[in-house]
């Protein structure tokens, strides 16, 4: 299969640059596998989930993980903080392969090396330094600076667990409201945890989709959720996927496509599953996921789900349509 097959023209005014004025007035596509499309607001989720089945969503929290510091010279240094690697030590990414001091918020020094990681001092608090000085990591498609609202909006109203770098965007238009109205359905909400590294967006460069390769990236789910799963479909009910996050977890997993660190109380590990055409769902019946990037990976997952042809004809209608892409962007049902 080849990268090409999942490029398309996506004109600049169809990229969201900010989310909806509220969560669950975005628009929702529905796409049947047959190829049937259906135009709603996401507030309509509910007329299309029944009693009985299972809706999964990732509870992972973006920390605002973007850092801005001076070199001794006095340029400015854009940092992203990716991950921790041990205490005071994080895996970084930024702009060419500095070597040298940064002084950040507060006078607060970095070490940085090669532009992989950043240390910081012994009685620096580092997660209190991005919570009082950081900004949210939004991806750089959204050409505007994050801001405070950002700090609410590129965040789920449900995210319990810090990890992520960016947003499991699926689940931003889910209201408190919306899911109190999807349980009084008798409808099981459970979660799972994928922190949400440079790996679910990394664009696939090679020129075959099997030659790409993902980052792993860590998760946690409670043992039980799996029985439920089971027990879920063999009573003819759905598990519904609230993003491409948690089906690389659930799928990951029941894949073996995954490094287990735990399984005591509560499962945890790490997945680096690419889910492309071909693959045979395990667990997964119906998606929700939003409008993806050309050539991602995210994209891939989608279409091995609904079909390439079925997915990309939905986006083609969702272009012209007008409907909102990516992160802040509207979402679609896959049925």
């Amino acid at each position: 299969m080849k990268t090409a097959d999942y490029d398309f023209p996506l004109p600049e005014e169809a990229i969201a640059y900010n989310p909806a004025t509220r969560r669950d007035n975005s628009r929702l596509m529905v796409l049947h596998r047959d190829g049937a499309l259906e135009h709603k607001r996401f507030h309509d989720l509910p007329l299309f989930i029944d009693s009985g089945d299972l809706l999964l969503l990732n509870n992972s929290k973006v920390f605002p993980a973007r850092l801005y510091g001076y070199k001794p010279d006095g340029e400015r240094l854009e940092i992203l903080l990716v991950s921790e690697i041990s205490e005071g030590l994080w895996n970084i990414m930024i702009k060419g392969r500095y070597t040298g001091d940064v002084t950040i918020a507060k006078g607060i020094t970095a070490r940085i090396s090669g532009g992989k990681t950043a240390l910081f001092g012994k009685t620096v608090d580092v997660r209190k330094l991005l919570w009082e000085s950081g900004h949210m990591p939004l991806p750089p498609y959204i050409k505007r600076p994050a801001d405070e609202t950002d700090r609410e909006r590129y965040q789920t109203v449900y995210a319990s667990v810090e990890g992520s770098i960016a947003a499991p965007t699926a689940g931003l238009h889910f209201t408190g409201e919306l899911l109190r109205t999807i349980a009084s359905k008798g409808v099981s909400v459970r979660f799972v945890t994928l922190h949400v590294g440079i790996g679910t967006f990394r664009p696939v460069k090679t020129p075959d989709i099997e030659s790409h390769r993902m980052d792993e990236e860590f998760f946690q789910m409670d043992p039980s959720l799996l029985s439920e799963i089971a027990h879920t479909r063999r009573s003819g009910n759905r598990v519904i996927a609230v993003g491409t996050t948690v089906t690389r977890t659930i799928e990951g997993y029941l894949n073996n496509a995954c490094a287990v660190f735990s399984s005591n109380g509560t499962i945890k590990g790490s997945t680096n599953i690419f889910i492309y055409e071909g693959y045979s769902f395990k667990a997964i019946d119906a998606l929700i996921t939003n409008f993806h990037l050309p050539v991602s990976t995210p994209l891939m997952l989608a279409s091995a789900f609904a079909g390439r042809e079925n997915l990309l004809n939905a986006y083609r209608s969702a272009l012209s349509e007008k409907y909102r892409f990516f992160s802040y962007g509207d979402a679609m049902l896959v049925l």
